[in-house]
């Protein structure tokens, strides 16, 4: 069968990833069949395997990605000065990233458990080394004695718990814009680490 007219792999692909990615947020990972995926791009289901080789595959990609543009987004970011300084801009960086992005935020943590234990090891190592960003950060704070901090470790997580958490919350047509809500932020993780 011939494919559909305007059905190239440089415009359906992009569209079955982000197809996936809706319908993954909205009915979770078990619940949205290769079926569902190919009605929402107008392909027949056996038209998805040219651009995917399974379901798995298009949840790492789209996990691995959201994580590559992170990490991307971070070395590009701006984040400099003492260790006070670094960790606002990182706050700050961390909010507005998210924000832009509710859907790959929601699967790259509620979608974890379904990844297989190859694909959850090469995610868990982008997280890492995310995490240990904030973790030098609050090293450098605890070191200079500007933060007071028990365990960095667990201070990193609970940081970036909290701040990705503002996802699940936030409307951009609620009562506070996404700059009040990064400054409300903000005032929380000084008081997190003692500042």
């Amino acid at each position: 069968m011939a494919r559909k007219q305007g059905s190239h792999s440089e415009i359906t692909g992009p569209r079955v990833h982000s197809a996936a990615l809706r319908l993954f947020a909205q009915h979770g990972f078990a619940a949205v069949s290769m079926r569902q995926i190919a009605s929402d791009v107008g392909v027949q289901a056996g038209a998805l395997y040219n651009y995917t080789p399974d379901k798995q595959s298009l949840l790492f990609d789209l996990m691995k990605g959201h994580m590559d543009e992170l990490l991307a987004a971070h070395s590009q970011a701006d984040i400099s000065g003492d260790p006070l300084q670094r960790l606002e801009a990182f706050t700050r960086f961390h909010i507005d990233f998210h924000l832009e992005r509710p859907d790959h935020v929601f699967i790259s943590y509620m979608e974890l458990r379904n990844l297989t234990t190859e694909n959850f090891t090469v995610i868990e190592e982008l997280r890492r080394t995310y995490e240990n960003a904030l973790e030098t950060i609050l090293r450098d704070g605890a070191a200079r004695r500007v933060f007071v901090l028990n365990d960095t470790k667990i201070t990193a997580l609970a940081l970036i718990a909290m701040l990705t958490g503002v996802t699940s919350w936030y409307r951009a047509t609620g009562r506070l814009t996404q700059n009040e809500v990064a400054d409300l932020y903000w005032e929380l993780v000084k008081n997190t680490v003692g500042a």
